[in-house]
């Protein structure tokens, strides 16, 4: 789910059409001694399995629960944010929607938008998902989002196009991947997929050198002082800079989107048309979906972020997370929060994987995971280290997106690693 789920595949949920108005009203105005209770959800899968799967879990939950009603709405996910923004700030927000957490979760929690889940949540959930991935829903001791799906990032890949290059293995090293994008040059074969329309997807390159470049306390700190001051910041942007001049990615990223068609970044990987693509693990689904069968990409792999010489970050430490779902400070919190406990029991977490081609958080329901590159993914994500959220979901939304189009700016050789930073420190400073 996010982002394609944040797509189709991962706790992936993903979406497009237009808004509903009822709103957390809908909710709120209801009685829950017995009387009929109505609900709003938002999530972002708007297409074939992700969309079924919702509807069937709503329906399976309503005939659970007679007497709630939960009228689903399916937002495309580079949509979702702004329009859920103007909702909360409305007092119109969905009584249930994706979270993605870090600071875009903390600023809806200063605003008195969410509401606190922590004595409604089940023992079967607490027993079955991990108190370190609920961990990232919690401030000040109180949780805010029930957990959906892990979604730990890496490079997926076509192992048929790599044997067509001559690639043996998976790059561990920046030299490495460098060495597989020559090779798969002299094959006329795009390297790397990336949505650069969308921004976010080309951050993430930066993002990954800045996990390199930066310890983890700097990662940390900046969470909290949104001052991005340490050399390491800028040296990761000029890893991106030295990676750009080898000329990785597909011709016209720029104007690629990241998980809409087959010329999308995962369509260009889901139709052999490009041999890699960074992304969280949600992307499986999404490159699923867009496959001249619609089915999994059987050549399909995945390995983690290559190292890079010199930084002070663990060479095993990913980017990735959780995402999952909140309930808006109006709902009617009884209702909202046994679908909350309903969505993550086993069955319904083992239906989301086939779904979505992605991890769910319910350990009791990760022994479904079939996949081999899933199961790297996994087991990287267990033995990392350290696991940094997005950091455009880390440091929010107003940072989050300074930094995101930054990132593009230098890709178009329109700005430069400084400008990044400088970007930056600027939308910090305006709050």
């Amino acid at each position: 789910m996010t982002r394609k789920i944040r797509a189709a595949a991962a706790i992936a949920l993903i979406g497009a059409t237009a808004l509903v108005a009822s709103g957390c009203s809908a909710g709120s105005d209801a009685s829950e001694d017995g009387g009929k209770v109505t609900m709003t959800f938002w999530h972002n899968s708007t297409t074939g399995p992700g969309k079924a799967y919702w509807a069937s879990t709503v329906k399976a939950f309503e005939e659970k629960y007679p007497n709630v009603t939960i009228k689903t709405q399916a937002i495309q996910n580079e949509d979702l944010d702004g329009k859920l923004q103007t909702a909360l700030n409305s007092g119109d927000a969905p009584d249930v929607f994706l979270q993605r957490g870090g600071g875009k979760m903390d600023a809806m929690i200063a605003a008195g938008q969410l509401m606190d889940i922590s004595d409604s949540i089940s023992a079967d959930a607490k027993k079955s998902i991990s108190a370190g991935t609920f961990a990232g829903y919690e401030k000040d001791g109180k949780t805010y989002a029930m957990p959906g799906a892990v979604l730990p990032e890496g490079i997926w890949y076509s192992k048929d196009l790599f044997k067509e290059a001559g690639i043996e293995g998976t790059p561990t090293t920046m030299d490495e991947l460098n060495d597989a994008i020559t090779k798969l040059k002299a094959k006329d074969i795009d390297p790397v997929a990336v949505g650069a329309k969308d921004a976010w997807p080309a951050a993430r390159w930066y993002y990954n050198f800045a996990l390199r470049e930066c310890s983890q306390k700097t990662l940390e700190d900046a969470a909290k002082s949104l001052k991005f001051d340490n050399a390491c910041w800028t040296k990761a942007g000029e890893q991106l800079e030295d990676f750009n001049a080898t000329k990785p990615f597909n011709n016209g990223f720029l104007t690629t989107a990241a998980q809409q068609g087959a010329g999308s970044s995962a369509g260009l990987l889901a139709n052999h048309k490009a041999a890699m693509e960074l992304m969280g693990a949600w992307d499986p689904g999404v490159i699923a979906s867009l496959t001249p069968d619609a089915k999994p990409l059987p050549d399909l792999g995945w390995f983690p972020f290559p190292a890079t010489d010199g930084g002070k970050g663990d060479p095993k430490s990913m980017m990735g997370g959780v995402d999952g779902n909140s309930c808006s400070a109006q709902a009617p919190k009884k209702a909202c929060t046994d679908f909350l406990n309903f969505i993550v029991q086993k069955d319904n977490q083992e239906a989301y994987y086939k779904a979505f081609n992605a991890i769910p958080v319910n350990k009791e329901a990760q022994s479904v995971v079939d996949s081999d590159y899933l199961k790297s993914a996994l087991a990287a994500y267990q033995d990392a280290p350290f696991v940094s959220q997005y950091l455009d979901t880390l440091y929010g939304q107003n940072v989050g997106n300074a930094l995101n189009t930054s990132v593009v700016d230098l890709l178009a050789d329109k700005g430069s690693a400084k400008d990044i930073v400088e970007t930056t420190n600027q939308a910090a400073a305006k709050g």
